[in-house]
C-alpha cells in the first residue's frame, strides 16, 4: 500500500501519512522556526529565526548564513519559507546567494537549490503576463517567456552537474508544458499527414520527461502521472488523459492540490460525457468548497445547459442565474485574477453593455492564462466589444477576431464564433464574396446551421439587389443555393436532438425567394412566421371564461406586424382566396392602429394607404364593386393625387356603365394624368373595347395611342408593345388570302406582330401574354400546332387566365384531340367565365365534331345544349341561332343513317321536332340583314331539310316503330323465358336447402341420442359402483365400515394338473359359433359406448403393457406375457389383482392364433379358454386366499352377469391376448370385453 500513497514530487521514500485521506497543504512541512548554528570562542551557539515573521529584506539573513557557512538545507528552508508567504522574488534571491556560496564546495550540493530555483521560476511564469499589458512597454514588465528562459537556465546548469537527478525530470516536463502553452496551436495539415508542429513536439518531449520521472520513481511519482495526463489532454488524446487522472485518483484519493477530479471532469467533457463531468466537479467542490476551478467549471456547465433553451423559455432563467450567481460569481470572489473566470464573467457584462468591465476582464484573461482557449475567449470579448459599438472600429474588431481564431489554431481548427465575426466584418465592409468563401469553408467542416443561414441570406440578398436594380442577369443559381441552404436550416429545426430555436428571418427570406415561382410555399413560410410570433406572445392563452375561437385568434393577430399580415393577404389574393385575403387586410388595418398607439414614430399613414388599396382590390376581385368603390373614394379623400385609386375607379365605371359614366370617367382620368403609364395602359384597353374597326391599321386609334406611348413616353413600355402585337395579330387574321399576294401580305403582318411580342419578351421574359401571342401566330400562320401546344402549356403554368385555356382548346380541336379540347374549354369556364357565350359556342362546336367522328347522338345532344346556352346568354347574336339550327340538322342526319339497334323511336321523334325548328330558324336567319352566311346557301339548306330530310325522317320513324314492336315481342318472350328459368333455379335451390336442413336435423338428433345414452351409461356406472361398495363393505360391531370377509366355498376340490374338465370343454365348445357372434356384436357395442363416453368426459383411457414375472418352483411353470388393461375404475383394479393372485396356483396362458381350439381361424380375434389347475403342494392358507378371491368373483358374476377382470386362457405357448379386447377405457367397455371371454371355472 505504501507505494500507492506516496505523493511527493520527487518520488523519495519519505514516510507516508497514516490516514490516506488526510489532506496536506502546500509547504506544510516548513517549520515555524529554524535554529542557525553560530560558532563562538567558548561554546557552540545557535540563532533562532522565526520563519512565520520574516524580514522584508533578507540581506542580513543571507549575510548571516554566508558567514556561518551553513549547509544548503538552511538556505532552502528559508527560501521555501519566503515562497510560502508568496515572496518568490526574495526566495530566488536567497537561492542565488546560496548557489554563489556553494560554488566553493561539491558541485552536487548545488542540485537541490538549482532544482528549487527552477521551480520558483516556473511559479513566476504562471503568474507573469502572457503579453504586454495595454499601456505598458516591453521593458517595464517581464513576461512568461522571460521566466521560462530563466527556469531553462537553472535546469540546464543542474543537468550539467547530474543529468540523472530525479527531480529534474519532473521539472523539465513541467517546463515543456508551460512552453507549449505559449506556442500557437498547429494548423491542420493534409489528411493523413503527421502533425510535426513545434507545439506538438514540445508536448511529446514533456510526455517523455514525465515517463522518465515515473521510471526513476518506480511508478510512484503521481505528479508525473498528472503531468503526462495534462500533456495528453493538450494533444487532444482525452481518453489517455482520463486514464491518467483516474490512476492518480485511485492511488492518491486524498490529493486535492492539484485535484485530479478536475482533470477527470475536463476529459469526460471533451469525450461528450457532460453530466459525468459535472459529477466529478461537484465531488471536487464537496472536498474543497473554496475551489475556484471547480466553481467556474460548474458555472460553465450550467451556462452550456442554458444554451439549450430559448431566452424566452421559462427554464432558461433559473439555469442561467444558477450558473452566474452560484458558481461564476463565487469563483470571481475567490480569485479576481483567474483567467477563466474573467473570460466567463466578461460575457455577462457584454450583454449588459458594460464596456469598461468587459475590456478589463478580457485583458486579464489574455494576459494571465496558460491556456490558448482562454486567451482566445479574451480576444473574442474584445472583438465583440469593438463590434457592438455605435460606431464600431471595424479594423480593430477584425484584428481581435483574427487573434481569437489564431489562438485556437486558425484555419480549419480555429474558433468558429470568431470566424463568424470575421464574416460579419466582411459583410459590413462590402466584401460579400470573401464572406461567402469563408462561410462555405465553415459549412464544409462543421455543417453549422448558423453558417448556412448567413450564407443563404447573402445569396438571397444578391438576388433581391439584382431585382431591385432591374439588371438583366440570370440569378437562378443563386436562388437555388439560397433556397437549399435556408431549407436545410428549416429542416434542422425539426431535429429534437439539436434543440435549435427557429429564426423568423429564415422564413421571410424563403418567402421572398418563393414569391414568384412558388407562391404557395411563400404563403406557408409567412403563416409559420405568424404562428411563431403568436406562440411567443406572453398572453396568447385565452383567459378564463373566454373561448379560444376565431375572434380570440383575430385579436391576437392584431398584435402582429401589419406588414406581415398584409403580405399574407396578398398571397391569399393571388391564390384567389378573396375572403381570407379580405380578413387579413382588415386585421392588418387594425394592427396599424394599435402599432400607432404603441409607437408614434411609425408612419402608419403609408401602411394604412397601401393596405386599404389592397383591400379595395380584393373587394373588386370578389365582385363587390360598391364596397371597392367606397374604399377607393376614401383613399382619394385622404390623398387626392393617388393615381392608382383613380385608375381603379375609372375601370369600375367602365365595367358598370360601359356606355355613359364609364367613358366620362376614363376621359377625365386621361386628362388628369395622361403621362402615367398605368393610365395610358388602361386607356389603350378602353380603346380596344370601344373603338370602331378601321379598314387600315395605320388609322386605328388604339394603334396610334400605343405608338405615341412608345415614341414619346417609354419605348420599352411592355403593355404598349404587347398591345401593338395584338393589333397586328387581329389584322392578319382578318386579311384576305385569295391570291398569293394576299397570302404574302398576311404573312408579313403576322411577322410584324411576332416582332412586337418578341421585343416585349426581351424586356420581360415572363410576359405570358406576349408568349401567347407568338403561339397564336404559329398556329394561324404556319400551322405549327405541336409547338403551339408546348408554348400554351408553359404559359398555362404561369398565368391563370381563361384566354390560355381557350387557345389550348382551339389547338386541340385542330389536332382532333376533342377530349382535351373539351377539358380546356371547361377549364376556361371555371375561371369566372361561366357566362361567356363564346366559350359555350366553342364547346358546342367541339362536341359537334366529336359526335360526327364517333357517330354519337349523345355528343350531338350535348353540342345542342351548349349552343342553346350560348344563345340564351346572347339572344341578339344571329350566328348562335344558326349554330343551333345546324346542330339540329346534323343530329337528324346522324339518326337517319344509324341502324335501328343504335337509335330509339323517341330520339327520332325529337330529332324530327328539332328539324322543324331548324327549318323555321333558317328561314328567319335568311331574312336577317346580316346573316352569318350567304342568304342563298341558308335558304338551300332550309329547303333540303323541308323536302329531303323530312321524308327521310318519316321513313326512319316508321321503320323504327316496326323494329321496336317486333323487338318488344321478342324481348317479352325472352323475359318470360328468363323468369321461368329463374323460378326453376330458385326451386332447385330451395330443395337443396331443405335437404341440407334435414341432414342437419338428423345429425342433431343423433347427437342428442348419443348424449342421452352417455348420460344413462354414467348413471348405470354410478349405480354399479354403489352396489359393489355395498357388497364389499359392511358394518362392524362398533358401527364402522369394514371390508366384508367371505368364507371358503364348500364342496369344491382342486383338480390335478393335467386333468381335463368336461365342463370347461363343454363351455369352450358350447361357446362356438354362437359365442363368437355374441362377442362380435358386443365388441361393436363396446366401441360405440367407449366413443360416447370419451366424447362426454374428454378422457382417453391408456394402455399399459405389463410382463408377468415367473412364479412357482417348477421349471416348466411360467406366466404368459399379457396385455393388462389399466383403468381408473375400481372394478378393473380388483379384477387385475385377482388375476395376479390367481396366477400363483398355475400358469395362465393364451392360445396362439394358429393353435386355436378346433384349429378354426377367428379373423384376428382369438378364442380363449381358461382352466384352473389344482396344485396339491399349496398349503391351506393359499387355498383360503384362493377361496376368498373366488368368492369375490362369484359375487361380481352374480351382479354383472360377467367376470370382473381380464380373461386369461391356459395356453402352454404363452401367446398374448387379443389387444382389441381391452381397448376401451370405461367400465362398460370392460364389461363387454370380459363377457366375450370364456367363463372361469372355480
Amino acid at each position: 500500500m505504501a507505494p500507492l500513497l506516496n505523493g511527493y514530487a520527487n518520488g523519495a521514500s519519505r514516510h507516508l501519512p497514516e490516514n490516506p485521506f488526510l489532506v496536506e497543504a502546500r509547504f506544510s512541512d516548513i517549520p515555524s522556526q529554524i535554529d542557525i548554528p553560530v560558532t563562538g570562542l567558548e561554546a557552540e551557539e545557535a540563532v533562532e529565526v522565526n520563519l512565520e515573521e520574516l524580514l522584508d529584506d533578507p540581506t542580513e539573513l543571507c549575510t548571516l548564513l554566508e558567514q556561518e557557512g551553513v549547509g544548503k538545507h538552511y538556505w532552502m528552508v528559508i527560501a521555501l519559507a519566503y515562497a510560502k508567504q508568496a515572496k518568490v522574488d526574495h526566495a530566488i534571491e536567497i537561492l542565488s546567494k546560496a548557489l554563489s556560496t556553494l560554488n566553493r564546495g561539491n558541485p552536487k550540493e548545488k542540485l537541490g537549490p538549482l532544482s528549487l530555483t527552477c521551480w520558483l521560476y516556473l511559479w513566476k511564469s504562471r503568474e507573469a503576463p502572457r503579453v504586454v499589458p495595454e499601456g505598458q512597454s516591453v521593458g517595464d514588465i517581464k513576461l512568461k517567456d522571460f521566466y521560462l528562459q530563466a527556469a531553462t537556465g537553472s535546469l540546464n546548469e543542474a543537468s550539467r552537474i547530474n543529468p540523472a537527478f530525479p527531480p529534474l525530470f519532473l521539472a523539465r516536463g513541467v517546463l515543456y508544458l508551460l512552453r507549449a502553452s505559449l506556442q500557437p496551436p498547429s494548423k491542420v495539415a493534409a489528411p493523413g499527414a503527421p502533425d510535426i508542429s513545434d507545439r506538438v513536439e514540445t508536448l511529446r518531449q514533456s510526455i517523455k520527461c514525465f515517463e522518465d520521472a515515473l521510471r526513476v520513481s518506480a511508478g510512484r511519482n503521481m505528479m508525473a502521472v498528472l503531468g503526462r495526463a495534462r500533456a495528453y489532454f493538450s494533444l487532444g488524446k482525452y481518453a489517455e488523459a482520463l486514464d491518467g487522472y483516474q490512476e492518480v485518483l485511485l492511488k492518491m484519493p486524498q490529493l486535492q492540490d492539484p485535484d485530479p477530479r478536475i482533470g477527470v471532469g475536463c476529459s469526460l467533457w471533451q469525450l461528450g460525457h457532460k453530466d459525468e463531468a459535472r459529477e466529478a466537479w461537484e465531488r471536487s467542490l464537496d472536498l474543497n468548497p473554496d475551489s475556484k476551478i471547480a466553481h467556474i467549471l460548474l458555472g460553465l456547465y450550467y451556462i452550456h445547459d442554458s444554451s439549450h433553451y430559448a431566452t424566452t423559455d421559462p427554464a432558461f432563467g433559473p439555469i442561467y442565474k444558477k450558473a452566474m450567481t452560484v458558481y461564476t460569481q463565487k469563483a470571481f470572489k475567490l480569485d479576481k485574477e483567474f483567467p477563466l473566470t474573467c473570460a466567463t464573467f466578461g460575457s455577462y457584462f457584454m450583454m449588459v453593455k458594460s464596456w469598461a468591465t468587459v475590456e478589463n476582464l478580457a485583458r486579464k484573461a489574455i494576459e494571465h492564462t496558460d491556456v490558448n482557449a482562454v486567451a482566445s475567449d479574451g480576444w473574442y470579448l474584445l472583438a465583440r466589444k469593438e463590434h457592438y459599438q455605435d460606431r464600431p472600429d471595424l479594423a480593430k474588431a477584425n484584428d481581435f477576431y483574427q487573434k481569437a481564431d489564431m489562438a485556437r489554431g486558425g484555419g480549419d481548427k480555429g474558433y468558429l464564433p470568431a470566424r463568424f465575426g470575421l464574416v460579419q466584418i466582411q459583410v459590413l465592409q462590402g466584401d460579400h464574396d470573401g464572406a461567402k468563401f469563408r462561410l462555405e469553408k465553415i459549412i464544409q467542416q462543421s455543417k453549422s446551421t448558423e453558417a448556412m443561414m448567413i450564407l443563404g441570406a447573402l445569396h438571397a440578398e444578391d438576388v433581391f439587389r439584382t431585382q431591385a436594380n432591374g439588371v438583366k442577369e440570370d440569378k437562378s443559381a443563386e436562388v437555388k443555393k439560397a433556397t437549399t441552404l435556408l431549407e436545410a436550416v428549416r429542416l434542422a429545426w425539426k431535429d429534437p436532438l439539436k434543440k435549435l430555436i427557429p429564426d423568423s428571418s429564415v422564413l421571410v427570406y424563403l418567402a421572398r425567394l418563393y414569391e414568384v415561382d412558388q407562391p404557395e410555399k411563400a404563403l406557408q413560410c409567412l403563416q409559420q412566421v405568424e404562428q411563431m410570433t403568436i406562440n411567443d406572445m406572453p398572453n396568447r392563452e385565452a383567459p378564463d371564461g373566454v373561448e379560444a375561437d376565431e375572434a380570440w385568434v383575430a385579436k391576437l393577430q392584431e398584435q402582429l406586424s401589419p406588414q406581415l399580415l398584409c403580405d399574407i393577404g396578398c398571397f391569399q389574393f393571388h391564390a384567389e382566396k378573396y375572403d381570407q385575403a379580405r380578413e387579413f387586410f382588415q386585421t392588418a388595418l387594425n394592427a396599424c392602429v394599435k402599432a400607432g398607439e404603441k409607437d408614434e414614430d411609425i408612419d402608419t399613414d403609408a401602411l394604412v394607404t397601401t393596405i386599404s388599396y389592397n383591400l379595395a382590390r380584393t373587394y373588386e376581385a370578389a365582385g363587390l364593386l360598391d364596397e371597392a368603390r367606397q374604399v377607393y373614394a376614401g383613399l382619394l379623400a385622404r390623398h387626392e393625387d393617388y393615381t392608382d385609386a383613380q385608375t381603379r375607379l375609372a375601370y369600375i365605371e367602365l365595367r358598370q356603365n360601359p356606355t355613359d359614366d364609364g367613358p366620362k370617367a376614363m376621359a377625365a382620368l386621361y386628362e388628369t394624368d395622361s403621362t402615367n403609364l398605368e393610365v395610358r395602359s388602361l386607356f389603350g384597353w378602353y380603346l380596344s373595347k370601344a373603338k370602331k374597326r378601321a379598314p387600315n391599321i395605320a388609322e386605328d386609334q388604339e394603334q396610334r395611342h400605343y405608338k405615341h406611348t412608345l415614341q414619346h413616353h417609354d419605348k420599352h413600355d411592355r403593355y404598349s408593345l404587347t398591345g401593338m402585337g395584338n393589333l397586328y395579330l387581329t389584322t392578319a387574321r382578318e386579311m384576305r388570302r385569295d391570291t398569293d399576294q394576299d397570302k404574302d401580305k398576311r404573312r408579313k403582318t403576322y411577322e410584324k406582330a411576332v416582332e412586337f411580342y418578341d421585343k416585349a419578351l426581351q424586356l420581360d421574359p415572363k410576359n405570358a401574354y406576349a408568349a401567347q401571342g407568338i403561339a397564336i401566330a404559329l398556329v394561324e400562320d404556319r400551322k405549327e400546332l405541336t409547338a403551339a401546344v408546348q408554348l400554351f402549356s408553359k404559359i398555362r403554368d404561369t398565368v391563370k387566365d381563361p384566354s390560355i385555356y381557350i387557345n389550348l382548346g382551339h389547338v386541340f380541336a385542330e389536332l382532333k384531340q376533342y377530349s382535351r379540347s373539351i377539358e380546356s374549354y371547361e377549364a376556361a369556364l371555371t375561371h369566372n367565365r361561366a357566362s361567356d357565350p363564346q366559350i359555350l359556342a366553342c364547346l358546342g362546336r367541339v362536341w359537334l365534331l366529336k359526335g360526327k367522328l364517333d357517330k354519337s347522338p349523345s355528343a350531338l345532344k350535348t353540342s345542342l345544349s351548349y349552343s342553346q346556352r350560348a344563345l340564351a346568354l346572347a339572344p341578339q347574336q344571329i350566328h348562335f341561332q344558326f349554330n343551333i339550327a345546324f346542330v339540329q340538322i346534323q343530329l337528324a342526319q346522324l339518326l337517319n343513317i344509324l341502324p335501328e339497334s343504335q337509335r330509339t323511336l323517341e330520339d327520332l321523334l325529337k330529332a324530327s321536332e328539332g328539324l322543324e325548328e331548324a327549318i323555321e330558324s333558317l328561314g328567319e336567319i335568311a331574312k336577317h340583314p346580316h346573316p352569318p352566311y350567304p342568304r342563298h346557301d341558308i335558304e338551300q339548306r332550309a329547303n333540303m331539310g323541308r323536302n329531303t330530310m323530312r321524308r327521310q325522317l318519316e321513313r326512319a320513324v316508321q321503320a323504327q316503330r316496326e323494329y321496336e314492336e317486333k323487338n318488344a315481342a321478342k324481348l317479352q318472350e325472352a323475359r318470360e323465358a328468363r323468369e321461368v328459368e329463374m323460378r326453376r333455379r330458385e326451386e332447385e335451390k330451395r330443395k337443396v336447402e331443405e335437404q341440407r336442413e334435414e341432414e342437419r336435423r338428423k345429425v342433431r338428433e343423433e347427437r342428442d341420442k348419443m348424449a342421452l345414452l352417455s348420460k344413462e351409461l354414467a348413471e348405470r356406472r354410478a349405480e354399479e359402483e354403489r352396489r359393489r361398495e355395498e357388497a364389499e363393505y359392511t358394518t362392524d360391531e362398533e358401527g364402522g365400515r369394514v371390508k366384508r370377509v367371505k368364507g371358503k366355498k364348500k364342496g369344491g376340490r382342486r383338480r390335478k394338473r393335467g386333468e381335463d374338465s368336461d365342463t370347461g370343454t363343454e363351455g369352450g365348445d358350447g361357446g362356438g359359433e354362437k359365442g363368437k357372434k355374441g362377442r362380435r356384436k358386443k365388441k361393436v357395442g363396446s366401441e360405440e359406448v367407449s366413443s360416447a363416453s370419451d366424447e362426454d368426459a374428454g378422457v382417453k383411457s391408456k394402455k399399459k403393457r405389463k410382463r408377468l414375472a415367473r412364479r412357482g418352483g417348477k421349471e416348466d411353470k411360467f406366466k404368459s406375457q399379457e396385455m393388462v388393461v389399466e383403468s381408473d375404475s375400481e372394478d378393473a383394479r380388483q379384477a387385475a389383482a385377482q388375476l395376479t393372485n390367481g396366477g400363483e396356483d398355475g400358469d395362465v396362458r393364451m392360445p396362439d392364433a394358429d393353435d386355436g381350439d378346433g384349429g378354426e381361424p377367428t379373423g384376428g380375434r382369438l378364442k380363449s379358454r381358461k382352466r384352473v389347475i389344482e396344485d396339491e403342494d399349496e398349503d391351506e392358507e393359499d387355498e383360503d386366499e384362493d377361496g376368498d378371491e373366488a368368492g369375490v368373483e362369484e359375487d361380481d358374476d352374480n351382479d354383472d352377469k360377467t367376470t370382473a377382470g381380464a380373461s386369461f386362457a391356459d395356453n402352454p405357448h404363452g401367446d398374448p391376448v387379443d389387444e382389441s379386447v381391452g381397448a376401451a377405457g370405461d367400465s362398460e367397455a370392460r364389461v363387454l370385453a370380459m363377457s366375450s371371454a370364456p367363463t372361469v371355472l372355480s
